[in-house]
């Protein structure tokens, strides 16, 4: 009953603000039949602020353990969780590596509970996840490395935008109002002197299709949106361009050596003390796979298309840019600290009341 209330502590903190590493096909289908214009959204589920977050049940909890095959009850073999989407891409060659068991789900609420159960040993997850995580378990996890920077993009039809300066005065429309691409978004406005009260309008949507409907519709505005559903929407409208990177942004207005981190990788004390070799030979192999990924972007969309994190056809062009990286060590913290700490201050609620310790950290 305790490990159920946990389960649901994290889960109500954490489910509305890690829309941007999640990847869900059936939601994409549900959008594309609602217009033409409603893309298929690859890119990270439905939003989900609208409705209330139920305590999981005692059923969810056992559909969640069966989706871990037979083969993750083997010894020798390391149990890993991934979502669909830029956070599990990166893994592309250890899915094909007998070594490891991968599982991947659609949102983070399916994480929490096979991280928490023991279910998984190590995890992609959204970087804010990992300090909810890292405060509710009361420390038994460590994050060891940044897999995924800032995969948010400004999109416009024409040629209006070409500095951040060029934004004053427009409409933004974007999804993830009261999550981290709200915050993200007004840090970067900030550090660059845009006030996001006075000098734009920015209007929230449920959904990343209607930001794009919302784009067809108004052809002065701009749209904040994620990878790699900005390659589907691109895919779709001609007359959409990408204006700016929202990494870029935040690299040139911010002075304290954060960075965007949109996903990290976590592991749970417990399987790190027990078998520290194989969580060392996990991050080796980790890095190789990234290394495979954006060296070899053909070979792994068709992996990743194979298991159904994206088509290949949309990982293809997405790869490039889904900023998809290896960061361990000191960078790590450095650049995972300040961007954690730019949350806290909008709402510490997103990091689970408070900023993660040095022992949040893993050091090789």
């Amino acid at each position: 009953m305790k490990k159920n209330k946990l389960i649901a502590a994290v889960v109500t903190l954490a489910l509305g603000v890690t829309m941007l590493a999640g990847c869900g096909n059936s939601a994409a289908n549900q959008a594309e039949d609602k217009t033409e214009i409603m893309l298929e959204n690859p890119a990270g589920g439905e939003e989900q602020t609208e409705e209330p977050v139920e305590e999981p049940s005692v059923a969810t909890e056992q559909d969640t353990s069966e989706q871990v095959s037979d083969d993750a009850q083997a010894a020798d073999a390391v149990n890993i969780g991934a979502l669909k989407g830029p956070t599990a891409m990166g893994m592309a060659q250890l899915l094909e590596d007998d070594n490891y068991n991968v599982s991947i789900v659609a949102s983070p609420d399916e994480m929490v509970p096979m991280i928490v159960q023991g279910k998984v040993d190590i995890a992609a997850i959204p970087a804010n996840l990992s300090s909810v995580l890292y405060q509710k378990t009361d420390k038994q996890i460590q994050v060891l490395a940044a897999n995924t920077l800032g995969v948010l993009y400004l999109v416009e039809n024409g040629e209006t935008i070409q500095s951040i300066e060029d934004v004053k005065g427009k409409t933004i429309y974007a999804s993830g109002k009261g999550a981290t691409p709200e915050y993200a978004l007004n840090s970067v406005l900030t550090a660059h002197g845009i006030d996001p009260q006075k000098d734009v309008t920015i209007e929230y949507k449920a959904e990343h299709a209607e930001v794009v409907a919302a784009l067809a519709a108004d052809q002065t505005a701009v749209g904040l949106l994620p990878q790699p559903f900005v390659t589907t929407a691109l895919m779709k409208n001609e007359n959409l361009r990408v204006a700016l990177d929202l990494n870029e942004l935040w690299e040139s207005g911010m002075t304290d050596g954060s960075r965007l981190v949109t996903g990290v990788v976590v592991v749970r004390n417990e399987f790190l003390e027990s078998h520290p070799e194989e969580v060392e030979t996990f991050m080796e192999a980790y890095e190789q796979s990234v290394d495979f990924v954006n060296s070899n972007v053909e070979a792994a969309a068709e992996i990743i298309g194979a298991h159904d994190i994206v088509t290949a056809e949309v990982a293809v062009k997405a790869i490039p840019e889904c900023s998809i990286v290896f960061i361990t060590g000191d960078e790590l913290e450095t650049m995972l600290s300040g961007y954690l700490n730019t949350l806290y201050e909008q709402n510490p609620e997103t990091v689970g009341g408070a900023v993660p310790d040095e022992a949040f950290y893993y050091k090789r």
